[in-house]
């Protein structure tokens, strides 16, 4: 069985640390910018498609009621 010093001092406690340039730093902010928007513009879209999608269902589902609300108020009238 393990104590808490056994599992401490076996694990190391630092993590490592990588050095770059001012160049390479400014790159790679620059590439995650790009991913960011790249994502943001497919989220953009994916919600748009899901908007235009839902506005469909319930266009289809008013004319339903509507249709039913006909037939309702001409049998309720004979």
């Amino acid at each position: 069985m393990y104590s808490m010093f056994d599992i401490l001092f076996e694990t190391p406690s630092y993590r490592p640390v990588y050095v770059i340039s001012d160049s390479e730093m400014k790159e790679l902010k620059k590439n995650q910018h790009q991913e960011e928007l790249d994502e943001i513009k497919t989220q953009k879209v994916r919600l748009e498609e899901a908007f235009k999608a839902q506005l469909k269902h319930l266009e289809e589902r008013e004319k339903e009621v509507k249709k039913e609300l006909k037939v309702l108020s001409a049998s309720k009238d004979k």
